[in-house]
């Protein structure tokens, strides 16, 4: 069914669909939204035979989650930035647990500074943590990799983050192609735990494990992230098979197959990425774009396939790793090790700064060309950057940065 609606409105009705049996919120932009239209579903009978628990923090979501997957429920939570920071311990439980919760990331900067607005800092921060992690491009795919999402986590019995870039798709309005019940409930079966907290058959669950076993139960835990990227392609087939489109997968192609020049990406910005390419296509340059799907488990043989022969990449990330550059540039060079191709990557759109066709198209000349240093960080504002440099130069009491920064750009503090 089509419909105009907001991204988290669309995203509470397919994980509605979904049919899960305990939902934990706790509110933080920008996902508030998704949990607030669940609640709304709840209260009104539309997601029936769900417990819809109000909790006091994010800790306590995951927490809350944690015990009803345990307990041999389907479950489903969200959060955003310090939200994930705040349930870390949880999030690391959920994942050694092998619990097959699904949970969204309306993704969003980690602070201080605070900052509200888009980039991939929280869910980066976890991408060590045992969860699959996916990213979506767009709404319609938000839709649909959490439907995805729910069966790969049981069918694995392991936890899944579907990553949905906060307030760029969260609060979008677009069209959505919103499945039937039927067709989710053909493709979704209920939900039959591989491990349950059952009084007729004890057994523990999160036992103390000491060095004899410890690696073991690591390595078992990487053995199902491997699997997940045979399973990733199997289940994205079935899904066009019954939905009639194809969604999820390992990673997405646009003209990359045959190009000489690949710009590599996670999320919404490969839509902008997406407009670059063609313009630069027009004017003859033999360029594409391929987006990560699945971030964890990373799809290493995928991409080493994808980019082992092209010219040269261009990585976009919307992440700083600070001290060393990108998040996902390490990733892509482990795919290419061996082969010398020129990588080239772009810091962009920290803290919701906007990424322009324009300075994308800069970037991507200029790397293909050799001519600029990696990381690049786009549109980079080194007047304001070197003025704080000075500052720390000409006092050892410089004063926070952050707050320097602002009184020099802003409207009262004129120019500091």
């Amino acid at each position: 069914m089509l419909k105009q609606t907001e991204g988290s409105q669309a995203v509470a009705e397919a994980i509605a669909m979904c049919r899960p049996e305990v939902i934990c919120a706790y509110p933080i932009t920008p996902q508030t939204h998704i949990v607030e239209g669940l609640s709304a579903l709840v209260k009104t009978g539309q997601l029936a035979n769900c417990e819809f628990i109000n909790v006091e923090s994010e800790f306590a979501a995951l927490s809350g989650v944690i015990g009803a997957s345990a307990a041999g429920v389907r479950t489903y939570t969200a959060t955003s930035s310090q939200g994930l920071l705040f349930m870390a311990e949880a999030v690391y439980n959920a994942a050694g647990l092998g619990l097959p919760i699904v949970m969204t990331i309306g993704n969003r900067a980690i602070g201080a500074p605070i900052n509200i607005w888009n980039d991939h800092s929280d869910s980066m921060a976890m991408r060590d943590s045992g969860w699959i992690q996916i990213f979506a491009e767009n709404n319609q795919e938000a839709v649909d990799l959490h439907i995805l999402a729910f069966k790969l986590a049981e069918r694995l019995s392991i936890p899944v983050m579907v990553c949905v870039d906060g307030f760029i798709l969260t609060h979008a309005y677009e069209r959505i192609d919103l499945p039937a019940q039927e067709q989710v409930d053909q493709f979704l079966p209920p939900y039959e735990p591989v491990q349950v907290l059952d009084i007729r058959e004890p057994v523990s669950i999160g036992a103390m494990v000491g060095p004899d076993a410890f690696a073991e139960v690591r390595y078992l835990a990487h053995h199902k992230q491997l699997q997940a990227l045979d399973l990733i392609p199997e289940i994205s087939a079935e899904f066009q098979q019954i939905f009639g489109r194809s969604s999820g997968g390992l990673v997405h192609h646009y003209h990359s197959e045959t190009a000489k020049h690949v710009v590599v990406a996670l999320g919404s910005v490969n839509g902008t990425i997406k407009d670059v390419v063609d313009d630069m296509r027009a004017d003859g340059i033999d360029i594409g774009a391929m987006s990560i799907c699945t971030f964890r488990p990373f799809p290493l043989a995928a991409i080493r396939q994808a980019l082992g022969k092209v010219d040269c990449v261009m990585v976009v990330e919307k992440s700083l790793d600070v001290g060393l550059g990108g998040m996902v540039d390490p990733n892509i060079r482990m795919a290419l090790r061996g082969l010398k191709r020129p990588l080239f990557t772009a810091i962009a759109g920290l803290g919701g700064r906007p990424i322009t066709k324009a300075s994308l198209r800069v970037f991507f000349e200029k790397a293909m060309k050799g001519e600029i240093e990696t990381p690049h960080f786009l549109d980079l504002d080194w007047k304001v950057v070197n003025r704080e440099l000075e500052r720390g130069r000409k006092t050892r009491r410089s004063g926070p940065t952050a707050e320097n920064i602002l009184r020099a750009l802003g409207p009262v503090g004129g120019d500091v």
